[in-house]
């Protein structure tokens, strides 16, 4: 099936109060801005809320409102419209600042709120894996990023250190 549908039920979630601001990060989150590539699932990325009256969280609402969609549990995802997806929290600085700046994105049509280009390169950077550095080429390659205002995330969440080593890596 096509993503619109996920983002469409993803839509009704936060409009029905399930979810409150989301936004799509990862490798789907790239897509909107690079040529597409494979991935296995669809990063969503939401600020978890404590059960009233408690400090623990749950995933129980989310896991019910999609169930009582017809939606299945494979693993460590949730099959929605065919899409195998992931709830994350937002629960670091640098994830939170990215779901308030997030940005609007059409998907034939449908709205979905999407981390900008210059917060993903710098969440890749901060995981650092091959796969995520090889993401941040693909940003500066295409031109899709402005490597100005990632330097100023990066600055801002004390991850310097990784953009020189990147730097050191790939770009001198």
């Amino acid at each position: 099936m096509a993503i619109k549908e996920a983002i469409q039920i993803i839509n009704r979630m936060e409009a029905d109060g399930v979810i409150e601001r989301y936004a799509i990060g990862g490798a789907v989150g790239a897509t909107f801005y690079l040529e597409p590539v494979a991935t296995l699932d669809v990063d969503v990325f939401i600020e978890f809320r404590a059960q009233p009256g408690s400090r623990l969280v749950s995933l129980e609402p989310i896991f019910t409102y999609l169930r009582d969609r017809g939606c299945t549990m494979e693993g460590e995802h949730i099959v929605i419209a065919g899409w195998p997806v992931q709830f994350l929290p937002a629960n670091s600085n640098l994830l939170q600042e990215a779901l308030v700046a997030a940005v609007e994105k059409s998907v034939e049509g449908t709205s979905a709120r999407v981390f900008t280009a210059e917060h993903i390169a710098a969440i890749a950077l901060q995981t650092g894996r091959a796969k995520d550095k090889a993401r941040v080429l693909q940003f500066i390659e295409a031109n899709a990023v402005d490597l100005g205002r990632v330097r100023e995330i990066l600055t801002r969440h004390g991850l310097n250190g990784n953009w020189q080593q990147f730097e050191q890596q790939f770009l001198k």
